[in-house]
């Protein structure tokens, strides 16, 4: 009887192949960006789509520009530039004049994700600091919301001046005696930025990154969690506060991300428990009616430390010493 030898070829690590990369990651989000794009191209028109595409496309010439400027190996084709546009983009009245929609599409890449070194080194979510910029920059056209005809009836039988235009947080903030029904702001019948009027179309993208195991639960569900345990604490009503404003856009697509958001689920917890803590405060003692972004910026500035209060050590290692 022959023997047949093989030979055992032995290779370095890793030795399994995931086919899940950035590209893949980031495209799986552009998906569940679209049901809120859609929601908001029927509410606002084409306005919608025009302002997200250019935010999209500004976005990819700046960090393809910057990529050449400085040298590095090109990171247009991973997604992730037209990801922070669609987001910057869901940030945004869908009035802004689009120049000054670039100017936040500049400050996202170049300024807070490119000079910092790229995807995986900003300290922040890109598109939450284009919006905080073009927020206290340009604050008159960041607060020019188209009304919608729904709320068009409800701001003419609120009993307090100057609300038109306003957001149901904005009408809150202002002591209306009507504010949007929760119907509407599930549905997205309501004023605000172009992404975030419609709780639906939101938690359907949402639902969608939590199947295809992009995110996971901690985050969106500590976040909203603390919302509504604080609203009912505050006295207010807990579905507003987390269908209103951009809670479910803030929660599911930004407060997420892999870059500014810690690693261990006891983290994400905690990163989840803080923006829902800090969203509140903001919005009821604060002199801003909205408090998500802010809240998600300065939780992502503790990220790194939370990591490393929350991080797993082998049985054994002396963990003074692999903290120093």
């Amino acid at each position: 009887m022959s023997t047949q030898h093989t030979n055992l070829i032995v290779s370095s690590a890793p030795h399994v192949n995931n086919p899940v990369d950035t590209k893949s990651i980031m495209r799986d989000v552009v998906i569940a960006l679209c049901p809120a794009l859609l929601v908001s191209i029927y509410v606002f028109g084409a306005r919608a789509l025009i302002l997200t595409a250019v935010c999209a496309a500004a976005c990819v010439i700046f960090e393809g520009g910057t990529r050449k400027l400085l040298n590095r190996p090109q990171t247009i084709g991973d997604w992730s530039a037209v990801v922070t546009g669609v987001i910057l983009a869901f940030n945004l009245p869908v009035t802004l004049p689009l120049w000054m929609a670039i100017i936040g599409c500049f400050v996202a890449i170049v300024v807070v994700k490119q000079l910092f070194g790229g995807l995986g080194e900003n300290f922040a979510n890109p598109a939450i600091v284009g919006r905080i910029v073009l927020f206290i920059g340009f604050a008159t056209p960041m607060t020019n919301w188209a009304v919608t005809s729904r709320m068009s009836s409800v701001i003419r039988e609120a009993s307090v001046d100057g609300v038109t235009g306003a957001t149901p947080l904005g009408m809150l903030a202002k002591g209306a005696d009507q504010l949007p029904s929760n119907l509407d702001m599930f549905l997205g019948t309501i004023n605000g930025s172009m992404g975030e009027i419609s709780a639906i179309a939101l938690l359907i993208g949402g639902l969608y990154l939590i199947w295809r195991k992009v995110i996971t639960w901690h985050i969106p569900v500590a976040f909203l969690g603390t919302m509504i345990v604080l609203a009912v604490i505050m006295g207010q009503d807990p579905i507003f506060h987390i269908f209103a404003g951009g809670a479910m856009l803030g929660s599911i697509f930004m407060a997420t991300d892999y870059v500014t958001s810690p690693i261990t689920g006891k983290g994400k917890i905690i990163f989840g428990i803080g923006c829902g803590l800090l969203t509140m405060l903001i919005r009821i003692y604060g002199s801003y009616p909205e408090g998500v972004s802010f809240a998600i910026l300065l939780m992502n500035i503790l990220t790194p430390h939370i990591d490393r209060w929350t991080r797993t050590y082998i049985n054994g290692v002396d963990r003074k010493a692999v903290k120093k």
